[in-house]
């Protein structure tokens, strides 16, 4: 007589402890994942957010797809991330102007870079370009700073507030201002900036002589020089570009370690869970490290930067600290 209800009373203990399939957590990703890149589509940022989200989708089985959610140099969409759900289905994509260059120019910034993000992979760096128009008579970088050295003011750059090329003509005023080992006395290096709107007009003016230099992203310079439209006099990586392999770096010519790059990464909302994390990372290590990412990415002159979280997360702490002293020193304030 007691046989009914003790089995009763089982099967409503074990029913209390076993997860049933409406309340079971569903395996990630199993549904489509955003990917918010803070720039609008048609630049590096897109090309490199659109090469990813491919990948991912191949190797998780689950759509990934781009949000373009441009404005502020890449805060507003970088901020409208931090925001995010950390669930898993919101990612976002890091770079130098959003996630280090900001922090010195708005120490209020809304986010932090370091606390409200998990830094999961790099996806590609590329150095700038220092380039000439064919009209000056500078055919070598040492010729360039020496001019400037003893002309000072009497050249002009064209930059973009905040962009890279800014920044890398910045670093570059610091550390060449500096008097060379064994001088005294010197007169720093002064040039008078351009300010442009946007790259195309800046770079349309530079190939019409409308003034002589300025930084550029090396994809973006190739076919101009290739054309002897433009003259390379170096490049802001500390190691030779591959498609420019005659033209020297700025910290072989007499500024050791001097390095400005353009950047881009792959980061989770602070929060997501560790699984998720785990999986995302091992995704992207794999992704980053096949040959057909390889070979698009070196056929335009980027460079694979070393696989993983750890390698980025310090990457993206050091160009945080650098970006932030140069912009204080230089007193470059915000738009």
């Amino acid at each position: 007589m007691l046989r009914r209800p003790f089995i009763a009373a089982a099967a409503l203990a074990l029913a209390a402890v076993a997860p049933t399939p409406s309340f079971a957590q569903d395996p990630w990703p199993s549904k489509p994942v955003k990917l918010i890149s803070p720039f609008p589509a048609g630049g590096t940022s897109d090309v490199m957010a659109r090469m990813i989200a491919e990948a991912l989708t191949k190797e998780l089985g689950q759509q990934f797809v781009v949000d373009n959610v441009g404005g502020a140099g890449g805060t507003i969409g970088t901020l409208r991330a931090a925001k995010a759900t950390p669930d898993g289905y919101t990612i976002v994509q890091t770079g130098v102007g959003q996630n280090a260059v900001a922090h010195g120019l708005d120490p209020k910034l809304q986010y932090d870079s370091m606390r409200d993000f998990v830094h999961l992979a790099q996806v590609h760096t590329g150095p700038n370009v220092l380039v000439v128009h064919p009209g000056t008579p500078f055919k070598t970088f040492k010729e360039l700073v020496e001019y400037v050295r003893k002309n000072p003011g009497k050249l002009n750059y064209g930059y973009t507030h905040a962009a890279s090329g800014h920044m890398a003509m910045e670093l570059l005023k610091q550390r060449a201002s500096e008097c060379p080992k064994g001088v005294k006395d010197c007169n720093g290096f002064f040039m008078v900036g351009i300010p442009y709107r946007g790259g195309g007009p800046m770079l349309q003016d530079l190939l019409g002589g409308q003034f002589p230099l300025m930084f550029i992203n090396q994809d973006v310079a190739l076919p101009h020089v290739k054309a002897g439209k433009l003259r390379a006099l170096a490049v802001t990586s500390l190691q030779r570009n591959a498609l420019y392999p005659d033209v020297p770096t700025i910290a072989e010519s007499g500024f050791p370690g001097f390095q400005a790059l353009s950047w881009s990464g792959i980061s989770a909302i602070k929060g997501t869970p560790q699984p998720i994390v785990d999986k995302l990372e091992a995704a992207l290590r794999k992704v980053m490290t096949s040959p057909e990412i390889k070979q698009r990415l070196e056929s335009v002159g980027f460079v694979v930067p070393p696989p993983g979280a750890a390698a980025y997360t310090q990457f993206v702490k050091s160009e945080l600290d650098l970006w932030t002293k140069v912009i204080k020193t230089a007193g470059i304030k915000p738009e």
